[in-house]
Parts: structure tokens; sequence; C-alpha cells
């Protein structure tokens, strides 16, 4: 191929901004996974920030289904486990007695590697 010839270089990595600040739904994530992201190599890593201003990151480990209530700000708060938790183990019950903010909504938890 001469310098004519050559095709062009491949386009820079596309990064798409971050979504508004605002609270993501299971619903919301299903569409990103789903079209969005849909031709993302299956072997993409997934990396969570440790804040809003994108200070600190680290790999996605694990999850839990759990409850969630803010509870020391509007927009920092505490898990807690579901009621079938609670029902099913009394350490639980003694742990947390009633505590549980009547807000605490049902929540899927992601946690970092580090």
């Amino acid at each position: 191929m001469t310098d004519q010839q050559q095709a062009p270089p491949p386009p820079p990595p596309t990064r798409t901004a971050r979504p508004p600040d605002h609270d993501l739904t299971l619903a919301v994530l299903r569409h990103l996974v789903r079209k969005d992201w849909k031709g993302l190599p299956g072997d993409t890593l997934v990396v969570l920030s440790q804040d809003a201003e994108g200070n600190l990151f680290s790999p996605f480990s694990t999850y839990s289904h759990s409850r969630y209530a803010p509870t020391l700000s509007e927009l920092v708060g505490e898990i807690f486990p579901l009621p079938e938790e609670l029902k099913a183990d009394q350490s639980l019950r003694e742990l947390y007695g009633d505590r549980i903010p009547d807000t605490a909504l049902p929540a899927l938890v992601l946690y970092p590697l580090g």
C-alpha cells in the first residue's frame, strides 16, 4: 500500500458523557445494557467511582439485594436487610431492631473490589 492508499487511522475511542446526576433505577440500567452498551465486548471491565466527583476508582466486585435509605444526608445513606432476611435471622433482628427507617427502599447494592 502506498502512502496515498493507507487506511485512515481508527477513530478515537468514544467516551460518552455521564448521564445527569439522578437516581439510577434497575429499569434504566437494563436499558443501558440492552441498548446503549449492547455492542461493548463481554470482557469490558466495570469500574465504580468512590464518589460523584470521580475521585478514586475500583473494579466492580459483587452485589447484594438490600434496602437503602438516606440517613446521613439527602444523597448519602445506609443499607438495611430485607424484611425476609430479618424474619429468618434473629441476630439481624437484634442488630437492627426498629432502627430501619420507614423510607428504606429495595435496592441493588454494588460493591467495589477496593
